[in-house]
């Protein structure tokens, strides 16, 4: 005989973005169409093509507010805004703050943290230059907290004491999303209360460089930076670079009823799948059939046809496949191309920010959902030649919503993708 799964909310939320650290501040900046797109000194010294990226802004001070000058000695800058996003999160949900001394460990709650290139700031810095020149016995005895893959959930599990699974996946940029798909299925089977879900991404130059020796970065806006993101545009150039952490408070609802939490929104389906690099798909374009599917079956596993998604937050980073994926969705929800739900970009404000991307982009999602509104997508009044017969449903200005139902997807080096199904708690 089946047990009942359990049915998983949102009860809590945590952001540092480029365009604002905290859920109000993110939401004021969405709605009113806030960049935070900066030109980058340090991109110029280091002759990049590109010279503009998405940064958190006011981290040297807020994050004495949060972490003890100690603490900070053993952390990069991806660990920083995960810890501070995570905090902000637990406090958010209402949660008991843990001590920093004493014995108490909350064995219902666990966190999956995703990250893309973590830790390459410290590599790059202090790990390969003290390396090669002999000095390694000043690298220090936090050097490998820094640079291993987990490091980002191991310090958060460490600040509030969980007892849970803790634990890093990385997909590339479908990292974020896929956090919540799998903190959804632990939770759903019953093996934790709660799960601190989402994805954090530091801003290093060794993480950025690579993407601009790909020429996959936008370099014609360097001197105007708020222009520089523009999914969806006919004059887009390439994806700008972006950092932060987005973080989620995923909880059984009988566990959020049960201590009377606030639910922003329920997760109602959710499918992580692979494109398996064939018809037409390789390891930096998707399969169109492995998106589609992604979005079915998630919308299946939701008990939901395509026709009752009210909006869509899509991947959409300004780049070629910008065309693709919107086709994508209309295919996937098996409408004409006037029927299409409305779709937004939050890159358009934030840049992406890889393994942080999905976090940053469903607490986007579920704010609009929460407060009743739809932002709009920046830069994109010039409507790519392929996407017109879509103009009516790319939302340039954000406008009131009384959405129910959001979809949310993004797509990653390797063919991967994931889809999670929101929906407003009534």
């Amino acid at each position: 005989m089946n047990e009942q799964k359990e049915r998983v909310v949102i009860t809590g939320m945590g952001v540092v973005a480029p365009n604002g650290h905290g859920l109000a501040a993110y939401e004021q900046a969405l709605r009113n169409g806030v960049s935070g797109i900066r030109h980058q000194p340090h991109l110029a010294e280091h002759k990049f093509a590109c010279q503009v990226g998405g940064i958190p802004q006011g981290m040297e001070e807020i994050k004495l507010q949060y972490l003890s000058e100690e603490s900070l000695l053993a952390m990069n800058e991806a660990m920083v805004f995960g810890a501070v996003a995570a905090i902000d999160c637990w406090r958010d949900a209402k949660l008991p703050e843990p001590g920093s001394c004493g014995d108490e460990v909350d064995w219902d709650t666990g966190a999956i943290i995703g990250t893309g290139i973590s830790g390459l700031d410290t590599i790059g810095e202090k790990l390969v230059p003290l390396t090669d020149a002999g000095k390694v016995r000043r690298l220090g005895s936090t050097m490998v907290e820094q640079v291993m893959a987990s490091s980002s959930s191991a310090n958060i599990g460490g600040i509030l004491g969980l007892g849970g699974q803790v634990t890093t996946n990385s997909s590339a940029c479908t990292t974020g999303t896929e956090a919540i798909a799998n903190g959804y299925h632990t939770i759903q089977m019953g093996h934790s209360k709660r799960v601190l879900v989402g994805g954090t991404e530091g801003a290093s130059i060794y993480s950025w460089a690579g993407f601009d020796a790909m020429r996959v970065l936008s370099r014609s806006y360097n001197d105007n930076p708020e222009q520089a993101s523009r999914p969806m545009s006919a004059s887009a150039g390439g994806f700008v670079p972006g950092s932060g952490a987005g973080m989620l408070m995923l909880e059984s609802l009988s566990s959020a009823e049960a201590r009377g939490a606030y639910i922003y929104a329920e997760v109602l389906g959710v499918d992580v799948n692979c494109g398996g690099q064939r018809n037409g798909g390789s390891t930096t374009f998707p399969n169109p059939v492995g998106v589609q599917r992604c979005i079915q079956t998630a919308l299946k596993r939701a008990g939901i046809n395509g026709s009752e998604v009210d909006l869509i937050n899509g991947h959409l980073t300004a780049t070629m496949a910008d065309p693709y994926e919107v086709k994508n969705w209309q295919q996937a929800l098996n409408c004409e191309p006037q029927d299409l739900p409305l779709i937004n970009s939050t890159k358009s404000m934030i840049g992406h920010a890889l393994g942080a991307a999905g976090g940053l982009e469903c607490v986007a999602a579920v704010l609009q959902l929460d407060k009743g509104f739809v932002h709009g997508s920046l830069n994109c009044a010039d409507i790519h030649p392929d996407l017109m017969p879509f103009a009516n449903s790319i939302v340039q200005k954000t406008q009131a919503s009384d959405a129910q139902v959001l979809a949310k997807a993004s797509f990653g080096f390797g063919d991967v993708n994931a889809c999670v199904v929101f929906k407003k708690f009534n």
